[in-house]
């Protein structure tokens, strides 16, 4: 017997599981994990908007409002170039045809590498309750985009800022069927408090994270 069967036979026996009640301890597990009962939940109300940029803040990302698409590369140009940042980027293949150029922008549609210094965003959807960003992998949503470069920028529609993390996964049970590879949830730049407990930004990851909402007028 090895570690894993010794630790399950004790679960078991603990749970008075046997041969002849397993299917229907089986069965009740099941219809449990169907039914996703929720526990308790804070109250949210009013702009959902206005939260999550609030919490987003509080999360060190830096945030900024457009009303339309087209607006998105002037604004993120705006923010690069304050920042003295490059104005060179990788994007996900959603967002290759927006206005870059006229920007001032050089864009690639492709996943980041270790030399990409900027990588540009989409989401699945985003928490109101904790300022965070929900991503999907996928070919053309490579995960390296939001995880490998210094800065990462998302595009976030004010239409997919939810409430909380339940809210999140019942979306992408609904509307993805199977789940990705991976799902990434981004609160913030990466950081740690390892050393002597002070905190160190970009320590695993982008140093800063600024959010673009699309809030249609």
């Amino acid at each position: 017997m090895n570690s894993r069967e010794d630790i399950l036979g004790r679960v078991r026996a603990h749970l008075g599981r046997t041969d002849s009640n397993a299917a229907s301890g089986r069965a009740a597990l099941d219809a449990y994990i169907k039914a996703r009962p929720q526990g308790p939940r804070p109250r949210i109300e009013g702009d959902l908007v206005a939260r999550f940029r609030t919490k987003s803040e509080l999360l060190s990302s830096t945030v900024e409002e457009v009303t339309a698409a087209n607006e998105i590369p002037q604004a993120i140009a705006r923010y690069l170039m304050a920042h003295e940042l490059s104005t060179q980027a990788v994007c996900w293949r959603a967002l290759a045809d927006l206005p870059w150029r006229q920007a001032g922008m050089e864009v690639a549609a492709r996943a980041a590498t270790g030399n990409d210094l900027v990588g540009i965003t989409g989401c699945f959807c985003a928490l109101a309750e904790t300022g965070t960003l929900m991503l999907c992998s996928g070919p053309d949503t490579p995960a390296a985009t939001s995880l490998l470069p210094e800065t990462h920028i998302a595009i976030v529609p004010a239409e997919r800022i939810l409430v909380g993390m339940e809210d999140a996964w019942n979306l992408a049970r609904a509307e993805l069927g199977e789940m990705p590879r991976a799902v990434n949830f981004i609160s913030g730049p990466s950081r740690t408090g390892d050393i002597e407990q002070t905190i160190v930004l970009g320590a695993h990851g982008p140093y800063r994270v600024h959010i673009v909402i699309v809030r249609n007028p």
